[in-house]
């Protein structure tokens, strides 16, 4: 079997297809594609295996994501009892309309992964990454690490800390096992566990019912339909678990001793159903202090779920020949930008064609308006938008926009040549090509969650400020470049769009509005959907607040 989308044909040319309100038309061209150009040419399947879940486009993980279900679900189908036996199977439900809390009063514990990741960039907070880093370098060699508890009256003094001072709080001079059992508490208060409350008896299911010989497949499409987010914290803690495993013989921690000790904060169950429903199951327990079979049952195959996910995390998230054969992904997919050269050749020109009509695209939105915009609430004092593009690729088009105490010309030359000083994940940039004075190749990479993988980003980009009424633009697209090579470990991210829009709106202050559709790479659509506008807002937010640090101190008198 094949997997391919839903009512798309077969031709590759077909899939680039742009409606109407997507297009620029001029007397002398066909419609322009406006938010991406990428190559025809189809890369052969098997050419990707052994490609981290991480590099895939989002385009091919909408893919893989069909494909693992279908998988899945004949799996487990076939091994799995029916409800006649107790349990059954059932595909997971990703949409739930239940009005969630906003969690404004917490800011680490009890706080899903998602609104985490819409708050900072990341999915696990800042002190759960750094307190993981720590262990990692400072306590490995402690006996019965995750084992042994650390003190109760320190743990909550450190969880106070985490919640009051997030984003710098340091572990030295604490204890190994405090962090250890502090770490450990995050994980079982999280509101939805770390493999889901849902997926949780899945994969607790596959080590109940399916063939040894079928797991790891299994187990891989599970993985694949873990919300994102999910998935990447999710290793992140394997891979400092597997870490932590390869010291046992000093720590005596194997990762089957770690998976006995994570396994309850990790695994989300349902308690069994019993004939007397007028003792409650924790009474129960109390009384007969002997949990039943299938609670037991329960136990081991989260225990061995677990210790499979630490031994093999690497080859579970890295994507073999065989899942890969049964992919079809077109060229919009595989989302490969064009080179330099190229881009532009729609138009019948050069990229300054290609840029010019990224520009009157950024100027007709901006008149536009609300057209076609679904409006949200505000982030950051931030406001954010959203509208789907109808050209065939599933990334939504995000719009962000706010006032900055900077004129138009300073706002610019932050945006442009200052990046450090707002985006907080930025590692590396360089100009790899000056083509003209306002036209560059720009390279830049920025940090992911370690261990995965930093985002390497290659892009056309040009600026105007001669615009009426003191307005500037930029306007920036992913390119191919020769001198612009991937870095080595990092992943390829694409910027099908992202342009700015400046203009003065009085006092000395700017309004800025930015368009943003970009692939980060290993991510489906519905991450883009539930965050993406939220760290667009985020950086207008850094960028914004980057002018109010350089304003603090004693007014000058003029």
């Amino acid at each position: 079997a094949r997997a391919g989308r839903d009512g798309e044909t077969e031709s590759a040319e077909s899939s680039s297809a742009v409606a109407d309100s997507d297009t620029e038309l001029t007397p002398k061209h066909k419609s322009v594609v406006r938010w991406h150009s990428f190559q025809r040419g189809s890369v052969r399947p098997d050419s990707l295996a052994g490609r981290s879940i991480s590099s895939m486009s989002c385009g091919q993980m909408l893919v893989l994501r069909k494909l693992a279900l279908l998988k899945l679900t004949a799996i487990m189908e076939r091994y799995c009892p029916t409800h006649r036996t107790g349990w059954n199977w059932e595909l997971p439900k990703f949409i739930r309309k239940i009005k969630t809390p906003d969690y404004k009063d917490k800011t680490v514990f009890g706080v899903p992964l998602v609104v985490s990741l819409q708050r900072s960039g990341q999915a696990l907070p800042v002190c759960i990454q750094a307190a993981l880093s720590w262990l990692r370098t400072q306590a490995v060699d402690q006996v019965g690490l995750f084992r042994k508890p650390g003190v109760r009256s320190r743990i909550q003094r450190l969880k106070t800390l985490a919640e009051t001072h997030s984003e710098d709080l340091t572990f030295e001079g604490q204890q190994a096992y405090d962090v250890a059992d502090m770490v450990k508490q995050y994980f079982r208060e999280l509101p939805e566990v770390l493999l889901t409350n849902k997926l949780s008896e899945t994969f607790v299911a596959i080590f109940q019912h399916v063939p040894v010989n079928l797991r790891t497949e299994a187990v891989q499409c599970a993985l694949l339909l873990l919300p994102d987010e999910h998935r990447e914290a999710l290793f992140m803690l394997l891979d400092f678990l597997y870490q932590v495993s390869t010291h046992s013989s000093t720590n005596q921690m194997t990762a089957s001793n770690l998976a006995v000790c994570l396994a309850p904060s990790l695994f989300h169950w349902q308690p069994a159903p019993t004939r007397s429903s007028s003792v409650s199951p924790r009474r129960r327990n109390k009384s007969t202090g002997v949990p039943d079979a299938k609670e037991l049952g329960q136990n081991k195959a989260a225990h061995d779920c677990l210790l499979t996910l630490i031994k093999q995390h690497r080859e579970l998230y890295t994507l073999g020949e065989e899942i890969l054969a049964q992919c079809h992904f077109s060229y919009m997919e595989e989302s490969v930008p064009v080179a330099l050269e190229e881009l532009g050749a729609e138009l019948q020109q050069d990229w300054r064609g290609y840029l010019y009509a990224c520009t009157t695209a950024l100027l007709k939105e901006a008149r536009e308006k609300s057209r076609g915009w679904v409006s949200l609430n505000s982030w950051n004092e931030v406001e954010m938008a959203y509208k789907k593009v109808g050209d065939g690729h599933p990334l939504r088009l995000w719009r962000v926009s706010t006032e900055v105490e900077a004129p138009p010309t300073e706002l610019l030359h932050r945006v442009l040549r200052e990046r450090h000083l707002w985006d907080t994940a930025l590692l590396k940039w360089r100009v790899v090509a000056r083509l003209e004075p306002q036209a560059e190749v720009f390279q830049y990479v920025t940090s992911s969650m370690a261990p995965l993988p930093a985002k390497d980003y290659c892009v056309l980009r040009s600026w105007r400020t001669e615009l009426g009424k003191g307005a500037c633009v930029i306007v920036e697209t992913s390119v191919e470049h020769s001198d612009g090579p991937l870095l080595a470990g990092g992943v390829r991210g694409i910027v099908l769009a992202s342009r700015y829009l400046i203009e003065p709106c009085g006092s000395g202050k700017s309004r800025i509005m930015h368009l943003s559709r970009v692939d980060t790479k290993g991510r489906t659509p519905e991450w883009y959907n539930k965050s993406y506008g939220h760290l667009c807002a985020l950086h207008l937010a850094r960028i914004r607040s980057s002018f109010k640090h350089m304003a603090e101190g004693p007014e000058s008198k003029v």
